[in-house]
């Protein structure tokens, strides 16, 4: 049947990385040891304290609708939260409870964008972000950034890509894929040109809680009023709290964008989960102890990797400074051969690892860069060991 379906859905581009997903997972379900690096999530359970909250909420009938932006008690932790942790202050109505970060930054570009609106974008990139801004008829426009400035873009970068178009800029720190995170200095350059050519930022902070070697997380929206009217800030339950499932995200910015924000939601999903936005409140105002010891498993996950993989011929990497991800760049091993197999490319490299070493990973094409995989170490050190053992046998020889 030949159907006539949305242009702009048709135009959404499926995930490059499907096909390895789904034979990473067949391989598995046959019984095949394999080994995955491509986690996206914490591979600890919700801590007990939230989970009861969440217990609490069920049980005590907190099961009904709520206002659509979310319960008046979360918009307050998230002003507490951000006040305390970030230096920010925020009253309730600049905040809007979502269905998880994704959700929220969807809502922001719902919000600011107009068909053919261009939003700055960087290279390696999460994947989603072009995909989002182009469900909103927005035009995304790309940095590329260099693995020598920490896959960074600064002032001189942005001013080569914009137009009288410019409408956003979005700004991920820590960064999935690459770890990199912003300094003060770094922020109050982009802060200032975002002022002086009045471009929205779009900051993506929903790894701030994962930053390593004692750093400090800096939120662009607390370096002066001016940068803070226009930002949007996006962060959320999942990361900092192994929260994944539960699917609560938040913003905070300017009361007029928040409005819009709110609105569009009503229509599109209502509220998030009431029970989750409970549990939520004790998650930002509970007991921090556990996100300190899931970060401590993190840190030295991470410098394990960094150091094994820089021992890998023909493979090197940045030590991720947040985040819980490495950029493996190979393109030492492009267009050579390893057994049967060419390398041409990063899905050629991630086909290769699993194949023969059943090691998934995600090829870097999937960010926007094909000289490079990704590896989450959110897994055990016990697979860490064991793939990156694999990893170099296969590579070596």
């Amino acid at each position: 049947m030949n159907f006539n379906l949305s242009k702009k859905g048709l135009g959404i581009s499926p995930s490059v990385t499907l096909a390895i997903t789904a034979k990473a997972k067949a391989m598995k379900d046959s019984g095949i040891d394999v080994i995955s690096f491509g986690a996206g999530e914490p591979d600890f359970n919700t801590p007990e304290n939230i989970q009861n909250e969440g217990i609490r909420a069920i049980r005590e009938g907190f099961t009904r609708y709520t206002p659509a932006s979310g319960i008046l008690e979360l918009k307050e932790a998230v002003c507490k939260k951000l006040s305390k942790d970030n230096s920010l202050s925020y009253e309730p109505k600049n905040i809007v409870i979502s269905n998880g970060a994704k959700h929220s930054i969807y809502n922001a570009l719902m919000a600011i964008i107009n068909p053919g609106d261009e939003v700055i974008i960087g290279k390696p990139y999460w994947v989603s972000y072009p995909e989002l801004v182009r469900l909103v008829d927005g035009v995304p426009v790309f940095i590329e950034t260099k693995e020598e400035n920490n896959f960074k873009f600064n002032v001189s970068d942005l001013n080569n890509v914009l137009t009288d178009k410019t409408k956003a800029l979005i700004l991920n720190s820590p960064s999935n894929p690459t770890g990199s995170t912003y300094s003060r200095e770094e922020l109050e350059a982009i802060a200032k040109w975002a002022v002086d050519n009045n471009i929205f930022v779009i900051s993506d902070e929903i790894y701030e809680k994962l930053i390593y070697d004692g750093k400090e997380h800096i939120s662009i929206a607390s370096i002066n009023d001016d940068i803070k009217n226009l930002t949007i800030v996006i962060n959320g339950m999942s990361k900092a709290y192994a929260m994944t499932g539960w699917r609560i995200g938040y913003s905070a910015c300017h009361e007029d964008i928040a409005k819009v924000m709110s609105n569009i939601q009503s229509h599109a999903t209502s509220n998030p989960s009431s029970i989750a936005q409970y549990a939520s409140v004790e998650g930002l105002l509970g007991d921090q102890s556990y996100v300190e010891e899931m970060k401590r498993h993190f840190e030295e996950r991470r410098n394990y990797m960094y150091e094994t993989i820089n021992s890998i011929k023909g493979l090197t990497c940045r030590k991720p400074e947040g985040a819980f991800y490495i950029m493996v760049n190979f393109s030492q091993l492009l267009g050579k051969t390893i057994g049967s197999y060419t390398i041409n490319s990063s899905i050629d490299f991630a086909n290769f690892l699993l194949e023969e070493g059943k090691v998934a990973v995600v090829p870097g094409i999937a960010f926007g860069d094909d000289s490079y995989i990704r590896l989450s170490y959110a897994t055990s050190m016990e697979n860490i060991k064991e793939g990156l053992k694999r990893i170099k046998e296969l590579v070596e020889g």
